[in-house]
Parts: structure tokens; C-alpha cells; sequence
């Protein structure tokens, strides 16, 4: 069964169009994620994910291996 989520997180760290680019290449470095969109003028990142096969660790794992530091929007 597909357990689909959707997680905002705050990026205070993202500053430009190419942290963008990388924040949303992860959903293509990370099984389970169906879709990262980024704002660096909002300063977050929506990522929809299938919660059976990822967690928001570890999205957060994955982002901060590349040099951001998310932290989840409690909604």
C-alpha cells in the first residue's frame, strides 16, 4: 500500500537557483521520493514521498550529506 505524504521543511541555508537544483535532484538520489520543489526565496522545500519505503529522516540524511540542513514545518 502506498502510504503518500507531503513534508514542507525551512532551508535557512539555501541562497540561490542552484541550491535549488540540487535540493531537487534528490528526488532522483533517493528511492521513494516522488518529487522535490524548492523555493530559495521562501527559504523551503515540499517533497512528496511515499512514507512505506522513505522517512523524513531520511530526506533529511540525503540533504544534509549534500550541504543543506532542513528541518521539517510542523503542519
Amino acid at each position: 500500500k502506498n502510504e503518500k505524504m507531503k513534508k514542507t521543511f525551512n532551508v535557512p541555508d539555501m541562497y540561490c537557483s542552484n541550491c535549488v537544483m540540487h535540493l531537487e535532484g534528490l528526488e532522483d538520489e533517493i528511492p521513494g521520493v516522488k518529487s522535490v520543489s524548492a523555493s530559495y526565496k521562501k527559504l523551503i522545500m515540499e517533497v512528496d514521498f511515499d512514507e512505506s519505503k522513505v522517512t523524513i529522516e531520511d530526506i533529511i540524511a540525503a540533504a544534509v550529506e549534500i550541504g543543506y540542513h532542513p528541518e521539517p514545518v510542523n503542519s
